[in-house]
Formats: C-alpha cells, structure tokens, sequence
C-alpha cells in the first residue's frame, strides 16, 4: 500500500492511507485501536505464560494476562475521502523484527508512551527518527500514571521540537480519534516539505 492510495476509483475520490501503532509493552496499543476500530479489530492476542515472564516486565501491568505477538489492525473512515488502516505493532523486543515489514507504505506512525515506564518508548521513536517516518507521540494517561507537563515528558523522551506530543485515553474513541487527526497533519506537512525540497532542487 502507497502512503495514501486509492480505496476505490478515482472518480470516488476516497484515498486510504496506513497508520503505524507503536511503543513498549503493554502501553495500551490494542486498546487504542480497538476503541476506534468501525470493524472488529484483528488482533493476534496470546496468553502470556510463565516462560514469558522472564522476558516480560510485567510489574507495572499486573492486570495484563495476553499479549500481541504479531500485529493488531483496524480501520476508521476517517473523512469522507480518507479511510485509516490501523497497523499496531508487536511490543517486546523479541518481535521487533517485524516492524520494518509493518511500516512498509505507512503514512505514519503514532508511539504510545505510559510515563511509569518512558524508557520502553526509546527504542520506537529511535526506529521511526532512523527510518524519517512522520510520527508524534501520544501518552496513555494511565489512571495511576504520575502526570507531568508536555516540556516535562518532551525533555525526557528527548523528542525534536518539531514532532507532535499529546496525550490521550487509549480507551475512548473521540481522543483516539483527535491524535490520528495530529498523525494525518503532521505526516502530510512533511510530505508536503519534502515535495519542495525536490521540487526547489
């Protein structure tokens, strides 16, 4: 799938673009497209086991019983002419070698950050700033999260000034649907960018 193709003909106007949904374990990646998902969402949710335990810091996620071994998928009409493919991403580390096939024609992506645990973020904003795939960051304001302020958590991912940060409940659809509207913005203004820098050279 091209960053924004054609979902039906051309005379329909209707493009689809892919989203990329990412971040540590058991950051709320299946929640988040499940809450917005207008089918049922495709998810590859496995039993955790105690083999997996070892692996897996489930310390601040007690409640956490399954986790995603593959992908989650979902899709949204977004607009009258634009229709979101929702790709989440595998969590652990084990899996990660999948990520470089699931961002294949992405638009875009969206890292899921829980501030319990900011240091699981690292590794996929490192992913998506090496790969120069638009991305922001939205933090799952867990329940018993400690809050902070946007300078606050921008100063501790590290994130450049240019890249969206925003915080959201992973679990109602309207705020899920608000950080896809900044991911569709924010992937179309650096597209945007780049066609005038080829165009300027």
């Amino acid at each position: 799938m091209d960053s924004i193709g054609s979902d039906r003909s051309r005379a329909g106007r209707v493009r689809s673009a892919k989203i990329v949904v990412a971040g540590g374990f058991g950051v709320g990646k299946t929640t988040l497209v499940g809450a917005i998902s207008e089918i049922t969402p495709m998810t590859t949710e496995a039993l955790m086991t105690s083999a997996g335990l070892s692996v897996d810091d489930v310390s601040k996620v007690p409640d956490k019983t399954t986790t995603t071994v593959a992908m989650d998928f979902g899709r949204i009409t977004f607009s009258d002419d634009l229709i979101l493919y929702l790709f989440g991403t595998p969590g652990q580390s084990r899996f990660w070698f999948m990520w470089d096939e699931l961002i294949r024609g992405a638009l875009g992506a969206l890292v899921l950050v829980d501030t319990r645990r900011v240091e699981d973020s690292f590794a996929a904003i490192d992913f998506f700033e090496n790969r120069e795939l638009p991305y922001l960051v939205a933090v799952n304001t867990f329940e018993d999260a400690p809050r902070y302020d946007t300078d606050e958590v921008r100063e501790a991912l590290a994130i450049p000034d240019n890249v969206p940060l925003v915080f959201c409940d992973a679990r109602l659809r309207e705020s899920v649907r608000h950080v896809l509207v900044v991911v569709v913005q924010q992937a179309i203004a650096q597209l945007r960018a780049q066609q005038r820098h080829v165009t300027a050279h």
